[in-house]
């Protein structure tokens, strides 16, 4: 037989149960629950990430899960600095899935030879990538940034090393930017939260 607990009420009465019935019955009422104070959502935390090498072009997988992450709904730009021929620049940007934007400089080739021995055009080209890094960097409007061959752009003399240092110091803290390619600055690898070098194999 299953006991039942009934109580009565009196009109103007709150309608709960009696305690001294509770008592009887072997029961006890809840404890009062303070407040907690309301759940503090971490931020997502972003990373610099080197993938270095002693020679070019080596960073394909890069590139792959940069188009991932695009096909999964995140914001990407891949900049490739030195690698020309497709007539882009930032007005001719070249966009995957929607979501994933690659931009190469407006000059008619690939760019090995100092900036000192290039036109001014040239230069120029390559600067015009950097600004729209920098704006990104500075806004916080993306979610991964690919610098392909940043390093070889500064060694080669297309940007200034500390200028580009400065503004990854300032990158919001929720975005992941990848830095690849050949000599990369020290002041660079000093700042990177992960180093993957690739060596050649025998």
């Amino acid at each position: 037989m299953t006991a039942s607990l009934s109580t009565s009420h009196r009109p103007g009465e709150s309608r709960t149960a009696d305690h001294r019935t509770l008592e009887r019955a072997g029961l006890h009422p809840l404890p009062a629950i303070a407040p907690r104070p309301p759940l503090h959502l971490v931020s997502p935390e972003g990373q610099l990430q080197v993938h270095t090498a002693p020679y070019r072009g080596s960073f394909a997988s890069v590139l792959s899960q940069a188009l991932r992450a695009a096909g999964l709904g995140s914001r990407v730009m891949v900049v490739q600095f030195l690698k020309g021929g497709v007539a882009q620049g930032p007005d001719h940007r070249l966009t995957l899935c929607g979501r994933l934007q690659w931009l190469r400089p407006d000059v008619a080739c690939c760019l090995s030879e100092p900036a000192r021995e290039q036109e001014p055009a040239v230069q120029e080209a390559v600067q015009a990538l950097w600004v729209e890094c920098r704006s990104l960097l500075l806004t916080g409007d993306l979610d991964q940034l690919v610098m392909d061959e940043l390093g070889l752009a500064v060694a080669l003399g297309y940007l200034d090393e500390e200028e580009v240092r400065h503004t990854l110091e300032q990158r919001p803290g929720s975005m992941d930017v990848i830095v690849t390619g050949p000599s990369i600055p020290d002041s660079l690898m000093d700042m990177a939260d992960q180093v993957t070098e690739l060596r050649r194999g025998f």
